[in-house]
């Protein structure tokens, strides 16, 4: 399943599917899906969209669609659609993410595999194994699913993408970027260096903002700390400690300032584990320290083991000192 019927989805569906039957149908039957079908003709001709062209043809299969109206010429689709609506969708079943919900549908086909089809010897697992022999074999490389296309950065660190916003760091605001979008995934590029990945949005006129693009910024204007788009939303998922800290660091250090070195904690995101950190903050509260570099020295040394050096076999030592003379100084002895 997809949360989107664009090309992109249907070509991954394609890929997918072909890696499951080992093989490629010869012939495939569509409806009038406009991802495939430019113009409609007269009769079985249809002006097919380059892209589909081009898929098809990399997989070498035919395409051949279906009368509009004409729901019986694909009556075991239908059939099919139903069948799995009634066996696999009810009740409705329920997943954290798509990903987890294909998972599911897809092993409750396989125990499907099981069964014996009225009017067939074998099982659906054993015809499924023969079915290879009777596919087209496939291309050593799969169909290349990437779009790029052109962007621009604008004033607030974003790129729109499909009327969506999808944030860069902030350094690279107004520079023209490149896009590179695959079925679930943004990643923007600037001067071929990749600076920010994304996982798709689908509806329109949503955002998508790591907070770690923004600190810089933020951390140049303290003041808009408390009311900025990205620290708002990560600041619901914060751990009780980190609240702890920043409001430690404002009262020691003043609000711009404190608001300042707290940024420059959240900046230890990008080197270190989340459950580092929120250790290293832990102890930091409970020892008073009162600054970034504190928390840095507590990760730094926390993860370094303690080096025990051996003295050397051999090697001629001084006798140690005797301290008690320094009692004879200023006559204490």
């Amino acid at each position: 399943m997809y949360p989107c019927e664009r090309q992109q989805a249907i070509f991954d569906a394609h890929i997918h599917a072909f890696a499951f039957f080992c093989g490629v149908f010869s012939i495939l039957i569509y409806d009038n899906l406009t991802t495939a079908v430019r113009k409609v003709l007269q009769g079985k001709k249809r002006k097919e969209q380059e892209s589909f062209q081009k898929f098809r043809a990399y997989y070498n299969y035919e395409s051949r669609f279906c009368t509009p109206g004409k729901g019986h010429e694909k009556g075991g689709v239908e059939g099919m659609v139903g069948f799995v609506r009634r066996n696999y969708m009810v009740p409705v079943p329920e997943a954290a993410s798509l990903e987890e919900l294909n998972d599911k549908l897809l092993e409750s086909c396989r125990r499907y595999g099981s069964h014996t089809i009225s009017g067939r010897e074998q099982s659906v697992d054993s015809l499924f194994e023969q079915e290879p022999q009777s596919l087209l074999s496939q291309p050593s490389v799969p169909f290349s699913n990437i779009q790029l296309q052109p962007g621009r950065a604008d004033k607030y660190s974003t790129v729109i993408v499909d009327k969506n916003r999808y944030s860069v760091p902030s350094r690279y605001a107004v520079y023209p970027v490149k896009v590179q979008l695959t079925v679930d995934r943004i990643s923007i590029y600037f001067n071929g260096k990749k600076v920010a990945d994304h996982t798709r949005l689908f509806n329109i006129n949503k955002w998508s903002l790591v907070p770690d693009h923004y600190l810089e910024l933020i951390q140049q204007r303290p003041q808009a700390f408390d009311s900025a788009r990205p620290i708002v939303e990560w600041r619901k998922q914060w751990p009780t400690c980190l609240n702890t800290l920043l409001e430690r660091f404002q009262k020691s250090s003043g609000m711009s300032g404190g608001t300042k070195d707290f940024l420059n904690v959240l900046m230890l995101y990008r080197d270190y584990d989340e459950k580092a950190i929120e250790h290293a903050v832990t102890v930091a509260l409970e020892h008073g320290i009162k600054s970034s570099e504190g928390i840095l020295h507590i990760l730094i040394y926390s993860n370094t083991p303690e080096r025990i050096i051996p003295p050397v076999v051999g090697w001629e030592s001084s006798a140690p000192p005797d301290l008690t003379v320094y009692g004879q100084l200023g006559e204490v002895q």
